[in-house]
């Protein structure tokens, strides 16, 4: 069930409704059990034993969460860090069984029989668990936190398990830090008639970018890579640019429909996306791309890593780097074109740890017209490209046919016209997002007007939203799965 169906709208408008009905909204715990069993009802649509394991990986968490808590008051630091370990141990083996078995077990054998070794791997029946990737993470920071003092564990067990199992953010994110989504759930929460409005806005302008965008693009990019080794170069390396706007367009899509239906709950889920499109280069780009989840593998990761090679100087700092980018690579799937995606990303960082700009974050400001300063316009332009490059690997199914489609790019039709059937009013939309992306880029989604000017007016506030909905009634064709169901 896809956020942007007719299926969810009944959901949702059910979930609403109950949720605030009078003998609900006035106390914390009826609306966190309505929301967890909505949640679990959400979750098993696809298959109820998903909803097993994420309740038994729900209650030892809960569990280990108490324990560790009850140890670091009685002063047992050694046991508490043991605990914590135990935890991220426990995490990472619930990705590795569910996402990675088969993938290192083959790629184990493979090596082995390399070296002429005989070794054989049968490979195992697992059904992956919709949005493990980022349930897991959900539980491992929720100790994490534990253990840093930052929070106190749950004692109500309802309300830690609508904190993992949260229906809009469940299935793709954005991952909510324990520290900011639990106290929302201990408040009553009744409808704020501003923020629902803003959360319908942001739902349809993601709607807008997944409808009609991303699952248009969707169409050419799959066309041309199914028959890629017949294509000009010059059509390849177009379509590199426009991937990077399918997955951001679908991406951001989901991103802004799962916060959008948070706020009309009353909650305020996580930013995933901060205009990276105007990104300079690629730390920008990865602080303002999936933000929930570079964040997290930066605090997790990147800065225990970071002080631990300190003593490196800039090659620790690039050590760390190269480690958080891969990992945050490998964490979208169990394909070596994961990890080599991530690799390519942590050599664009190369420069900017040298030159000393890495962990600097310049302001972007516009020239005296309110446009982007040349310098700064092709250095998002020449970031664009090589993101987009990047993102050929992340596609591609193996590391063999990424290597082959980067051989088509560089050949002899590299300067002829290039041949996608993408059609005007794609295009179109494309033109706008990128302009919004600059106009509108102190905004959190493009949809939150000014309120003087022509859009003061509420007759010219709703044309624009009808104008919207008719767009997605005349553009929209099959229901497309949001890429990163998958991850």
């Amino acid at each position: 069930m896809v956020v942007n169906s007719v299926r969810f709208l009944f959901f949702f408008i059910v979930v609403f409704t109950i949720y605030y009905l009078p003998f609900t909204k006035k106390i914390p715990r009826r609306q966190n059990i309505w929301l967890l069993l909505a949640s679990y009802f959400f979750y098993g649509i696809v298959d109820w034993k998903m909803v097993v394991i994420l309740l038994v990986a729900t209650a030892v968490f809960y569990a280990l969460g108490l324990w560790l808590r009850a140890v670091m008051l009685k002063g047992r630091t050694k046991q508490a860090s043991h605990l914590t370990t135990l935890g991220v141990i426990l995490g990472i083996c619930l990705l590795l069984y569910f996402k990675y078995l088969n993938f290192f077990g083959e790629s184990i054998a493979e090596l082995l029989n390399a070296v002429g070794l005989k070794a054989t791997w049968t490979t195992l029946n697992i059904i992956v668990p919709v949005g493990v990737s980022f349930f897991t993470f959900k539980l491992i920071s929720y100790l994490i936190e534990i253990h840093r003092e930052h929070i106190e564990p749950c004692r109500d067990m309802v309300e830690f398990a609508t904190y993992i199992a949260f229906f809009p953010t469940l299935l793709s994110g954005p991952i909510d830090r324990p520290n900011t989504f639990i106290p929302q759930l201990r408040k009553s929460h009744s409808l704020d008639y501003a923020q629902a409005v803003d959360g319908c806005r942001q739902i349809l302008w993601g709607m807008f970018t997944k409808i009609c965008i991303a699952d248009h693009l969707a169409l050419v990019t799959d066309y041309v890579w199914a028959d890629y080794s017949h294509q000009a170069g010059s059509t390849l390396l177009i379509w590199s640019l426009l991937y990077t706007m399918q997955i951001y367009t679908d991406f951001d899509g989901y991103s802004n429909m799962a916060i959008g239906v948070g706020k009309i709950l009353g909650f305020n889920i996580t930013r995933n996306f901060n205009h990276p499109l105007l990104a300079r280069n690629i730390a920008e780009f990865w602080r303002n791309w999936h933000i929930s989840l570079t964040s997290w593998i930066t605090d997790y990761v990147f800065m225990p890593l970071n002080i631990a090679f300190r003593n490196m100087a800039n090659w620790g700092v690039m050590l760390a780097v190269t480690i958080n980018i891969v990992l945050i690579g490998l964490w979208h799937g169990s394909n070596w074109t994961f990890g080599l995606f991530g690799l390519y990303h942590a050599m664009l960082y190369v420069p900017l740890v040298l030159s000393g700009a890495f962990g600097k974050n310049k302001k972007l400001r516009p020239n005296d017209h309110g446009l982007p300063k040349l310098k700064d316009f092709s250095k998002m332009v020449l970031n664009y490209v090589l993101v987009s490059l990047g993102f050929i690997v992340f596609y591609a199914s193996s590391v063999a046919d990424a290597f082959r489609f980067f051989s088509g790019i560089v050949s002899t039709s590299l300067f002829s016209l290039p041949s996608l059937p993408v059609n005007k009013a794609t295009m179109l939309f494309m033109l706008i997002v990128l302009i919004l992306e600059w106009t509108t880029r102190k905004k959190e989604h493009p949809l939150q007007l000014p309120v003087d000017g022509i859009f003061r007016h509420t007759i010219v506030r709703y044309a624009l939203y009808a104008g919207i909905g008719l767009m997605l009634f005349f553009f929209a064709g099959e229901v497309e799965t949001f890429i990163y169901f998958k991850f």
